[in-house]
């Protein structure tokens, strides 16, 4: 008997010891702080309407995680699943619907659809999983000519261009508050940049009100929408989520936020309410680029 009770204690300790020098890779939190683990979070983004995922776009924690829980919310909801994503612009929906009709081959679309330089790392497997599943993936943003366009010359620059070129954004004129705690920061972190001007938040508007026509316009009660983009487009609850609440506000939103912290055993006081979840992870993780 006094053997055995030292051979639990000396599981214990061992068990004890593993956990105290464990290095975990990310940490989820509730809004408020509150830790919370990966299956309480699935059950209530299984419940929404829309669901945003706001990534570091570099950090392959949140990659791995974003299609962890594209596969758990297929398991559930099955064809009712709609994904989209910030990396693919509007205008490249006929090439996506093209390869997944196999009407052309993967070397051609992606040689044409313009894709982000950590594509094939990060975002090719989200794309796959819906090919594969027969899933609706769609194209959200404003094609980058566009947002480039409102940078320069402001909203008013998009008045010239064709009703054709129209048909890739959010219709306009698109309201645009200048006050939203979002952009205004975003005008505060370039006030020594060269080039900073009041147009750089509005083209990141115009991206923020494409987005949310072409979820709403792919969204139809008892789908799950889960959408992929750079947290400053979701955090606070502004930016897309904001657009989409113009529009219906009786829409259930959640919304992820990613953040890196160099202790992640407590959200950061800077870190609250970015969203209904937020994932911290360590900020020394390695980068996809």
């Amino acid at each position: 008997m006094k053997n055995i009770k030292i051979s639990i204690l000396a599981i214990v300790l061992v068990v004890a010891t593993a956990f105290k020098s464990d290095k975990p890779a990310y940490q989820l939190f509730t809004k408020e702080g509150k830790a919370v683990k990966f299956e309480k979070m699935l059950k209530a983004l299984q419940d929404a309407d829309i669901v945003f995922f706001g990534e570091q776009h570099n950090n392959p924690i949140g990659h791995w995680l974003q299609l962890e829980i594209t596969q758990d919310l297929f398991d559930i909801k099955g064809q009712n699943l709609v994904l989209g994503a910030e990396m693919f612009e509007s205008d490249n929906q006929l090439l996506i619907d093209e390869y997944f009709n196999a009407d052309i081959k993967q070397s051609n679309f992606e040689q044409e659809a313009r894709l982000w330089k950590n594509y094939k790392t990060d975002y090719k497997p989200l794309l796959e999983f819906a090919k594969e599943h027969k899933l609706q993936f769609v194209a959200t943003n404003i094609p980058r000519r566009y947002a480039a366009l409102v940078s320069s010359k402001g909203l008013e620059g998009l008045d010239s261009i064709s009703s054709e070129a129209k048909k890739y954004m959010a219709p306009l004129p698109i309201e645009y508050d200048g006050d939203l705690s979002g952009y205004k920061n975003m005008m505060e972190m370039m006030k020594d940049m060269p080039h900073a001007n009041e147009n750089i938040p509005k083209a990141q508007a115009i991206k923020d009100a494409t987005m949310a026509r072409f979820i709403l316009e792919n969204w139809t009660e008892g789908k799950l929408f889960l959408h992929y983009n750079g947290s400053y487009h979701s955090d606070d609850f502004q930016g897309i989520v904001w657009y989409l609440l113009q529009e219906n506000p009786n829409l259930k939103i959640l919304t992820i936020s990613s953040v890196e912290q160099k202790d992640i055993s407590e959200l950061e006081e800077n870190n609250l309410n970015k969203g209904d979840f937020i994932l911290a992870i360590p900020d020394n993780m390695t980068k996809t680029y």
